[in-house]
């Protein structure tokens, strides 16, 4: 397995990093987790080609994690993709996103590719190719939200992924409610990506030490966040640093062998 990070901003928007994505590679297939404003930009800038991208996952519907989604799909029909897309996205926001393509304009009797919007619900495995799975779990980040609703019948569905294949497995916390979303999936793995917004810097060292996990990556990194971080990062003692890594965009990890690229 392999990460790509294309964003590791927070919601703020920053000439620094972009918002929050990432490319998940295994089995010859391409997952884009999130995508954000500026996500074809983003892309780009790591000479990523639009149409080597196989599906593409939304953690939650703030904007800086789904919002490029129709600027990328547009990207795809204007370089002539061919090849299926597949859109995962939460069962209570399926509706939601099919109305969203469809008000951008992006008519499926328009494409030259058919792309599908396939719905997944808690805990259940999604194959995405070969030994290369995801399930997902609900996590708290947006029911601070659900007071506001007012009868509109939103799905407030904001999910954490356990990403898994032949060699290596990554749980993705997405955004968060609380601490305790970090601890959903009760496994060891290899990697674990968090965000930074709403975590306590302070808090990060005993949060490794709860985590079964190899790695600490840190993302969803706010500019205003970037300096406190660092400081942190230096004050810590040799053995932990080595097991947290704080994210940058165009930052790779290739899992098979542990190494940053």
């Amino acid at each position: 397995m392999k990460i790509k990070f294309l964003g590791t901003g927070s919601g703020k928007t920053s000439l620094n990093r972009y918002h929050s994505s990432f490319l998940l590679s295994s089995s010859n297939h391409n997952l884009l987790v999130d995508c954000g404003d500026g996500i074809s930009k983003a892309i780009l800038k790591q000479n990523i080609n639009f149409n080597s991208i196989d599906s593409i996952l939304i953690s939650h519907f703030h904007a800086d994690h789904f919002s490029g989604l129709p600027s990328l799909i547009t990207q795809m029909k204007l370089t002539s993709r061919k090849n299926d897309l597949t859109i995962y996205v939460q069962l209570s926001e399926k509706d939601f996103l099919e109305d969203f393509i469809f008000h951008s304009y992006l008519f499926k009797e328009r494409m030259a590719f058919n792309f599908n919007i396939v719905s997944f619900d808690e805990e259940k495995e999604i194959l995405l190719c070969d030994n290369f799975i995801f399930t997902s779990k609900l996590n708290s980040h947006l029911d601070k939200y659900i007071k506001y609703d007012q009868g509109n019948n939103l799905g407030f569905a904001s999910s954490s992924f356990l990403f898994k294949d032949d060699e290596n497995s990554l749980i993705y916390s997405g955004d968060i409610g609380s601490d305790n979303d970090l601890y959903l999936f009760n496994q060891k793995v290899d990697w674990f990506i968090t965000e930074t917004t709403h975590i306590r810097i302070e808090s990060l060292t005993g949060i490794r030490e709860k985590l079964n996990a190899g790695k600490l990556i840190l993302t969803h990194i706010d500019d205003d966040l970037e300096e406190p971080l660092n400081l942190f990062y230096k004050s810590l003692q040799e053995n932990i640093k080595s097991s947290i890594i704080i994210a940058f965009d165009g930052l790779e990890i290739n899992q098979s062998n542990q190494n940053l690229l």
